[in-house]
């Protein structure tokens, strides 16, 4: 069994994280931290897991009785923990915050991209697991990139539901605000663009294009659903057969031969993505659900290839049929 610890696990990503591992075969949560709710029942916090744990939230970190470690920190927060705590050399870590998602000297965190980085994955102690709308997006863009067709600027135009801004409440999440209402943020400055163009570089070789990105946000709960426009000339028949063939090995990002909606992917951990093309324009749709594909189902994707067990395994979830 692998023996797991979680950080932060009162927030949105450490309750779905919670909900994936206690199903989880080859799981075993020694502890779930959080300084706020020590003490209390899991399940009196995360009401969904009523019935299914009673676990209870504690404020004790003993790293010495795990192999893996969960940061559901908000961004900022990892890089802070780990000069305030001693964590053992082999304690795995995985953090889903944004701090080590960009290569830089002295950072030995690995992207934890599958469809690109499983096999440095495999090998990796640390990893620093993709942003919600960066997955979603890269996930468009990156066989075209394969194929060299990102010459020119992209844009993308991306929603998000609102457990996306987390689980404290702001002006822009409440219900009263947010339902029967859309807005944009962040427009062209999200933070989630300088690791979409390192892996669009990582797999283009260059990358001169500019990523256009307005997010917006969306009166629901759960997914993203973006659009992304490149401009080829490429024929559509031997993009959607790159396509196809850049995700035949993909565990769950798959092409669809089709159009998409957000229904098809919330509450499971795939991504889909389908291509239409316009003259010179590619129409590029994908979507996921925020919280497991692009936060937590990745990660717990990521532990098992770290483990070397089945990729799939705890992450086998339907989405509902309405």
């Amino acid at each position: 069994m692998i023996k797991i610890g979680i950080l932060g696990a009162a927030g949105y990503t450490g309750g779905e994280l919670i909900r994936l591992l206690i199903n989880h075969p080859q799981a075993e949560i020694v502890f779930a931290n959080s300084e706020s709710n020590a003490g209390n029942k899991v399940a009196d916090v995360h009401e969904g897991l009523i019935g299914e744990t009673d676990m209870t939230f504690t404020a004790e970190m003993p790293f010495g009785d795990i192999d893996v470690l969960f940061f559901c920190f908000g961004h900022g927060k990892s890089e802070a923990f780990l000069k305030e705590h001693d964590i053992p050399a082999s304690v795995k870590i995985i953090d889903l915050a944004q701090d080590f998602r960009l290569a830089a000297p002295g950072n030995d965190y690995i992207y934890g991209l599958p469809e690109i980085n499983r096999d440095i994955i495999k090998e990796a102690q640390h990893i620093a697991n993709p942003g919600c709308f960066a997955t979603c997006i890269q996930l468009a863009l990156l066989p075209a990139a394969k194929m060299g067709l990102i010459t020119k600027d992209v844009m993308v135009n991306a929603i998000t539901g609102s457990t996306g801004a987390g689980q404290k409440p702001a002006a822009t999440t409440h219900f009263s605000w947010r339902t029967g209402n859309m807005s944009i943020y962040k427009a062209f400055t999200h933070q989630h663009v300088p690791e979409i163009c390192q892996s669009l570089t990582q797999v283009q070789g260059t990358l001169d294009a500019v990523i256009d990105f307005i997010p917006y946000r969306g009166d629901f709960a759960r997914g993203i659903f973006a659009t992304s426009v490149v401009r080829t000339d490429a024929d559509i028949e031997s993009i959607v057969a790159g396509y196809k063939e850049f995700y035949a090995n993909a565990a769950f990002t798959h092409y669809a031969d089709k159009a998409i909606d957000l229904k098809q992917v919330v509450n499971t951990n795939k991504c889909l993505v389908h291509c239409d093309k316009y003259g010179d324009k590619l129409l590029v749709t994908s979507c996921i659900d925020n919280l497991l594909k692009g936060a937590v189902g990745q990660a717990v994707q990521n532990m098992n290839i770290m483990f070397g067990i089945e990729e799939t395994a705890g992450l086998r979830l339907k989405p509902s049929a309405f």
